[in-house]
Order: C-alpha cells, then sequence, then structure tokens
C-alpha cells in the first residue's frame, strides 16, 4: 500500500488509517511516500512510521532526494523497492483519506477473481462537506462525478478515469502499461487510459466509501480546479493519435474514450458554460438584432443542471447558487483546458492542494473552550492576497451588461446578469470558503 505525503496537518489519519486495516501482516507492506520538503514534516512523518513500526506493523519510510515527476515520481520510486517483486496489488492513499478497516477485503476479492479487472475505484466520502459553502458544492459536482460518470464508465465500458487515490492496482497491469509517467499533471488518468487500451478492465464499487477531505479555501480549490483541466486537456493533445491508433480494444470504446470522456466532459463542457453564460449571453444583450431563444437559454440548461445534483439531494435549495459559483469557475477550467491543449507556461504546474485537516475546528473548540491547548497554526494573508482579478474584471462587465439590459433589454436578463455579477465580485475579493 503507498501512502504519499505532502501536507502537515493530515498525515497522521491516512498512516493510522492504512495500519488499522484488517488484512494479514505478513501479506501487507505498508510504503509511505514523502516528499516533503519541509525538513520537520519529514520527521514527524519519519517518527509516526516508527511508531507503528514498533507495533509490528509492516510499515517503511521513504523518501527522495528531489521531487522530479512529482507524485507520478514518487509512485515510480516505490515500485523500484525490492520487496515490492514479490506483492502483486497495490492500493494507493493520499495523505488525507482514511479508509475503513474491510477496505481491503471488500476490493481484494476482485481483482483475485477476475485477471482481467487492473483496477478497483472505491468512492470518495468527504467528512467536511459541512465546512463551508464551498465544500458544500464541491460534494454536489463530485457526487454528481462518482454516481454517473465513473457509474455509467464501469458498467458500460469498464472504464473510467482513476482518481488518484483510494483505488488498488494490480501491479502487472501497471508494469504491462509503461508504469507511471509525469509528461501530465494527470499521472492517474494517464495510466488508466493506457492500461485500458491494452485491454484491461476497472470496476467502481459505489457502496465502497473512503473518508476524505476537500480544499475548503477558495485558492486551494482554485489551484486544484487548475489542475485538474489542464492536466486531461494535456493528456488529450498527447493521446489522441494513440488511442485512434490502437488495435485492442473495439472501435466504440475509443469512440467512448475519445469523445465522451475527453472531448465532450474534459474539453468542450468548460467552454461552452464560459462563453455561452459568461461571454456571448451578455453580449447578445448589446446587439438586439442578436435573439437567444429562451428554452436555449433558460429551459434545457436548467434541466441539465438539475439532473447534475441527482447525486446531493440534500444539496437541492443550493441548486440555484451552485449554477452561479459553477460558472465563475468554468472561466479557470477554459483558462487552463487551453493551456494544456496548448501545453504553455503552466501545463506542468503542479501544486499540492492545501487541506486544513481538523485544524479549523480545533482552533474553534480552544476558543470556545477557552482552554490551554495550543491552537494549530493559522496563516494570515493580507486582503491584497486574496484578490482575483479575471474574477472582478468579469464582474465590472457583468455589470455593465446588466445595466444596459436593465435601460434597455426586453428579456429582463439583467436580473441573472446582476446575480452573476455579485457571484464573480465575492470569488474576486475571495470571501469563498474558510477564510484563514
Amino acid at each position: 500500500m503507498y501512502i504519499f505525503i505532502f501536507l502537515e496537518q493530515v498525515y497522521k489519519i491516512s498512516i493510522g488509517a492504512a495500519c488499522g486495516l484488517s488484512w494479514p501482516s505478513d501479506r501487507l507492506v505498508i510504503q509511505v511516500l514523502d516528499d516533503s520538503t519541509d525538513p520537520a514534516i519529514k520527521l514527524l512523518v519519519e517518527q509516526e512510521c516508527q511508531r507503528w513500526a514498533a507495533k509490528g506493523i509492516n510499515v517503511v519510510y521513504q523518501i527522495r532526494e528531489n521531487r522530479t515527476g512529482y507524485k507520478a515520481g514518487a509512485l515510480k520510486e516505490g515500485l523500484k523497492r525490492s520487496y515490492v517483486k514479490h506483492c502483486e496489488y497495490v492500493a494507493i492513499i493520499d495523505a488525507d483519506f482514511r479508509p475503513e478497516p474491510d477496505f481491503l477485503r471488500r476490493s481484494i476479492p476482485f481483482l483475485v477473481h477476475n485477471p482481467d479487472i487492473a483496477l478497483v475505484q472505491s468512492r470518495w466520502r468527504f467528512v467536511n462537506a459541512d465546512e463551508c459553502l464551498l465544500t458544500r458544492m464541491q460534494e454536489m459536482s463530485l457526487d454528481y462525478h462518482f454516481t454517473v460518470e465513473q457509474e455509467v464508465g464501469s458498467s458500460t465500458h469498464a472504464f473510467f478515469g482513476f482518481n488518484g487515490t483510494a483505488g488498488i492496482w494490480r501491479i502487472a497491469a501497471i508494469n504491462e502499461a509503461g508504469g507511471w509517467k509525469d509528461r501530465t499533471t494527470v499521472e492517474d488518468m494517464d495510466l488508466a487510459v493506457r492500461a485500458s487500451l491494452r485491454g484491461w478492465k476497472f470496476v467502481y464499487l459505489g457502496d465502497l466509501q473512503v473518508k476524505s477531505e476537500l480544499p475548503s479555501t477558495f485558492k486551494a480549490f482554485r489551484f486544484q480546479q487548475h489542475r485538474w483541466s489542464c492536466g486531461p486537456a494535456n493528456l488529450f493533445r498527447k493521446m489522441v493519435w494513440e488511442i485512434i491508433q490502437n488495435k485492442k480494444v473495439r472501435f466504440w470504446k475509443k469512440v467512448y474514450v475519445i469523445y465522451s470522456f475527453f472531448f465532450v466532459r474534459k474539453i468542450i463542457a468548460h467552454m461552452v458554460t464560459f462563453f455561452f453564460y459568461c461571454v456571448v449571453l451578455p453580449l447578445t444583450i448589446l446587439v438586439p438584432e442578436v435573439k437567444v431563444p429562451i428554452w436555449g437559454a433558460v429551459y434545457i440548461p436548467c434541466i441539465i443542471t438539475i439532473l447534475n445534483s441527482v447525486g446531493t439531494p440534500r444539496s437541492i435549495h443550493l441548486l440555484f447558487y451552485w449554477i452561479l459559483f459553477e460558472n465563475v469557475m468554468s472561466l479557470h477550467r477554459t483558462k487552463a483546458t487551453f493551456i494544456g491543449l496548448l501545453e504553455a507556461g503552466r501545463a506542468n504546474e503542479w501544486v499540492v492542494t492545501e487541506k486544513l485537516g481538523d485544524a479549523v475546528k480545533k482552533a474553534a473548540e480552544a476558543a470556545k473552550n477557552k482552554t490551554n491547548v495550543k491552537a494549530p497554526r493559522k496563516f494570515r494573508f493580507k486582503f491584497t492576497d486574496r484578490l482575483n482579478t479575471l474574477e472582478l474584471g468579469f464582474s465590472a462587465f457583468l455589470f455593465l451588461c446588466g445595466c444596459y439590459d436593465f435601460v434597455h433589454g426586453k428579456n429582463n436578463y439583467f436580473i441573472y446578469l446582476f446575480l452573476q455579477t455579485i457571484t464573480f465580485f465575492i470569488c474576486g475579493i475571495g470571501y469563498v470558503g474558510t477564510i484563514i
């Protein structure tokens, strides 16, 4: 089992969860891959591993001299260890994930009894979904991803993108596919596509859930969305011809991977949302001769959005603001998609998504109880550090279009434009998510 570490606040959670797995100790190796750059963090992680090793757990602490290849480089390095040659499967757990004790017992049998399966992917369950409005909206988006996208891919084509964590790979499949590659920032999706092109199948287990944490600061969320949008676009650029020329998988599976998996969901979806709702629709207000039918501007998008929210019925009342927020994020996703397609400057930029762990909750409890317990370290940023000029620029643009429609328009689009203006402005001044 791999545990990838780069965060100070949450390493104890995942190491403790991995060491508590219900599996014969002589058939389990827990490999902690520490890519931390802070010597103090390295020492803390190593001490935690030694603490569990003293209890008889087979846990191995691994570090590298540099971060070449980022996560892919660390995973590739982990497979080179001599003791890995005796292992058939590898479970990958990021530092903020905490599998239940029966995680292996419920997933390994799918690999043991079906030699064609390369990957078993579990579902993420978010422990901090109720922390703030930002995490609630992330939960809505990711629940749709698991409930619809991965369920459909698994049942119809035995293919979906590996989520990078909370999954178990057959090591033979990893080796046959060419191992971990660091040519993009989505090494997990890269491996999944290459393994699928060699005929391997994947299984998604929606009832096997692994607790994890969502980024609760807007800055961390923006970096994450940049990587998740730029990486797939860059991978599509590098693999499209390889997929077309592949002869090991049937024609319709190649159509699904190229058109549905990559082109529609990873590229076009972001662009259509941004250009239509944030550019085309506002500009049509300035050109009276151009009319957008109400069914295209309102009815169809509303139906699609309602269907997208089926994975999280408890948040249906947040649907309207979720639409406005997703329109804001489509700006960054579109920008990142173009960077990936053109392989521009930030195409291979890897910024680790900051997770706060229980730091905020502990600080609040300490303040409430007024105890002498030392509160976790808090990060303070100036107001100017939270300003996002892109969002502020678009809020000004939409505000002007809304004012023009209020005075001269006939379709009352100014109602939407002013609400979207407010959302862009709130995101522009950084008052979204947990403020630290």
